[in-house]
């Protein structure tokens, strides 16, 4: 099979002075892409002076992480499409074990990798660590990280297991499956749009998987940081459009009236943290969730799964219990 290594861009010249040297020295098997969002540094010159082998595909815009691959993967042929972050270093024959599971496994149609974290490399990273799953109110958590409660890794997650949603740090999908549903969803911008893709996937019966013999290093927030009140919106509003296109009929609105319940309390944590930005950012993640509302209804499929949800609120056990490890 083909595989295309695709590497999204935006005025990130300095992570790829750090970070493409790896992925073109141990990707010998994959076309390597770099789609760049209408970067305004010297990205592209940077590339095409020292990578001449890396393909280079420009939008005409910054479309953000879902509508820039949306567009740059319509210039890409290959049956795999491997979506890395810029700020990720790949490990020596990364890209085996993940192919052997696509050829071996012709109803798995996404697949992730270990994630470690670059700057503590013993550690798992918050965006994917050891496969993602989610809670029975639809927040998602990891396998090595529940909410900021990071494990080190010893080892524990070095296996092949099936998961509920792949990170978009590093994420493999078939270019059929890709294609077959419309790609990431571009309302999202950026966040979760990957987690939405996958439910998507799940509810027509794909396999997503997560394989421990591949890893890779991940800086995280390299882009957009914890400490911003944009991710703080982007990541509420977006659990919301993708509870309201995904989740089963009989679940929806108990569930998004428990969840905004819950975003509110988040909202005080914020208030009496004196964070009154990310307060706000809740309030306008609602506002725009009600505002596209009915665009999101319309998105739903005619048939959602019941049957991945985990059985526990991972807000009840890291919180009350005091449980932080998966």
């Amino acid at each position: 099979m083909k595989i295309a290594v695709v590497i999204l861009n935006w005025n990130g010249k300095k992570l790829l002075e750090q970070f493409l040297p790896s992925v073109v020295q141990n990707s010998p098997e994959a076309t390597v892409f770099l789609a760049d969002n209408a970067s305004t540094d010297d990205s592209i010159s940077f590339v095409t002076t020292h990578f001449p082998s890396v393909q280079i595909i420009k939008n005409e815009y910054n479309l953000g992480f879902a509508q820039g691959y949306n567009e740059a993967l319509k210039n890409v042929d290959a049956d795999i499409f491997a979506l890395v972050n810029s700020d990720v270093e790949v490990t020596q024959n990364w890209l085996k074990p993940i192919m052997e599971t696509f050829n071996n496994e012709p109803k798995t149609a996404i697949i992730q990798p270990k994630i470690l974290d670059y700057k503590r490399k013993d550690y798992f990273e918050y965006a994917g660590a050891g496969g993602g799953f989610i809670d029975k109110f639809g927040y998602p958590f990891c396998r090595g990280r529940i909410f900021e409660s990071i494990e080190k890794d010893h080892g524990q997650y070095n296996d092949s297991c099936e998961i509920f949603w792949a990170s978009g740090a590093c994420f493999f999908i078939r270019s059929s499956v890709y294609k077959e549903l419309n790609g990431f969803d571009t309302d999202f911008f950026a966040h979760q749009e990957e987690i939405d893709l996958c439910w998507r996937a799940k509810n027509k019966n794909y396999t997503i998987k997560y394989n421990g013999l591949s890893t890779i290093y991940h800086v995280g927030g390299a882009t957009l940081n914890e400490e911003n009140p944009k991710k703080t919106f982007l990541n509420f509003r977006n659990s919301l459009f993708m509870l309201t296109k995904n989740l089963p009929k009989e679940k929806l609105i108990i569930i998004i009236i428990i969840r905004m319940l819950l975003d509110g309390i988040a909202g005080i944590r914020f208030l009496f943290q004196g964070k009154f930005a990310h307060l706000f950012a809740i309030l306008k993640a609602h506002f725009h969730y009600y505002h596209l509302l009915n665009r999101n209804l319309k998105k739903r499929d005619l048939f959602q799964l019941n049957s991945y949800f985990q059985k526990n609120s991972i807000v009840f056990d890291f919180y009350i219990k005091k449980r932080h490890n998966f």
